[in-house]
């Protein structure tokens, strides 16, 4: 029933899409269509690695798009998909949705390509890989970049409330003011950001589901309610919403974010802000490396791309060392490449920005989530009981994380 709805769905939006060609060839000539995320850096990058290409490889050529506008992108893309209007290649989807791209018919086998092991074990290990195989144990993405989640602290607020050192603990994370502030209104987006890395923060990593079970009916998720909870009766996060941004006009202590967040710091702080990053908090008794959401995003090639060998091959130029540092320069996102920190590739631009330093340390335990179909719906589920347990109080955090869990099983047994 699911896969008729998404297929419906993406026939009407599809109706609603322009026509587009996908590779055109003219005169003997290759032209592959890029689409990139709309941030205008990462246009910027785009742009640059398709001027750069072009001026090496007249027989291919690139034009860079910007992923065209919509409720959602993962719908925009499914749309395309259905309309046979795809892309060559896509450099910026979520890992998330890659399920819903197979269910859809629209991806690339990329491991048929006989280097791709060699080309990805350059950049991760196995086990890092292994995160974003399919359910089918083939790959059909390229993990690219990350963002992993961290706590970013006004730390002269931190100083005038007595607090030397950041929070890595729950019962530390306190302060007689406002310290965090959370989005909770039930969207299913917004727990990617506190509520999953929290979890995977608490859990040492643990997977939200195993297979089509559901794992988070545990110790650790309701520790994270029992917390978050405390933070809203207690007045450590505040139940209203603010115009402008609370945390750069000091009334906020804290912000759950990535590393792309400094650009937007450095633009619009004054002069004398001050600001760093800490690790997500966990429970008082955790052990271990401190664990977080990855943020992260692939590249893929669509199966509408008459010309994949060399798709493929400007997936490479862009992912190697060089340009994984262009990308590091322009963006502040992180390549996902194993020992970034070691490899003198990035040193210099480590030494010259410091605080990305902790975002390349938590890229090595960072982890990425899940990819099912019905992804969202569990979000969902999981978003509506944080609403209601730990915002407004209708059911204790056990019950909360109960009939969260007991709803995504539901929801997973429908299928």
């Amino acid at each position: 029933m699911r896969l008729l709805a998404i297929v419906l769905l993406v026939a009407l939006l599809a109706n609603c899409n322009p026509s587009r060609s996908p590779s055109v060839e003219t005169g003997g000539r290759i032209t592959l269509t890029y689409w990139s995320a709309t941030n205008a850096q990462e246009l910027e990058f785009a742009n640059q690695m398709a001027a750069e290409w072009n001026a090496r490889h007249t027989e291919v050529q690139i034009k860079v798009e910007p992923v065209p506008s919509g409720q959602s992108t993962e719908e925009v893309i499914l749309a395309a998909i259905a309309s046979g209007t795809t892309p060559d290649i896509y450099a910026s989807v979520f890992p998330g949705a890659m399920q819903d791209l197979l269910d859809a018919q629209g991806v690339v086998q990329l491991d048929a390509y006989a280097d791709f092991f060699d080309v990805l074990h350059e950049r991760m290990t196995p086990e890092l890989l292994n995160q974003y195989r399919s359910s089918d144990g083939h790959y059909y993405q390229v993990p690219w970049k990350s963002n992993p989640i961290m706590v970013l602290y006004n730390t002269r607020m931190l100083r005038e409330a007595g607090v030397s050192s950041f929070p890595t603990t729950y019962s530390e994370f306190r302060i007689d003011q406002w310290m965090l502030t959370i989005d909770y209104f039930p969207i299913w987006y917004k727990r990617l950001f506190d509520y999953l890395p929290l979890y995977l923060a608490a859990s040492n990593g643990q997977t939200l589901l195993e297979g089509r079970q559901v794992r988070f009916d545990n110790e650790s998720s309701v520790a994270i309610f029992r917390f978050l909870h405390e933070c809203f009766a207690r007045g450590y996060a505040p139940r209203q919403t603010f115009q402008g941004d609370v945390f750069l006009d000091g009334r906020v202590a804290a912000r759950f974010v990535g590393p792309n967040s400094i650009g937007h710091l450095e633009r619009y702080r004054t002069a004398d802000f001050e600001y760093d990053y800490g690790p997500i908090p966990r429970p008082d008794d955790a052990t271990g490396l401190p664990v977080s959401y990855a943020d992260p995003k692939s590249i893929v090639i669509f199966k509408t791309c008459q010309h994949p060998r060399e798709a493929w091959e400007f997936i490479k130029f862009i992912i190697s060392k060089r340009h994984d540092l262009r990308l590091l320069e322009l963006t502040s996102q992180l390549p996902i490449r194993a020992r970034l920190l070691e490899d003198h590739t990035f040193a210099d631009y480590f030494k010259r920005n410091p605080k990305l330093v902790k975002f390349a340390e938590q890229l090595a335990t960072a982890r990425s989530i899940e990819s099912i179909a019905e992804l969202k719906e569990i979000f969902d589920a999981i978003a509506q009981e944080v609403e209601a347990s730990i915002v407004f109080d209708l059911k204790p955090p056990e019950q909360a994380v109960h009939d969260a869990a007991r709803r995504s099983q539901q929801i997973l047994d429908v299928q």
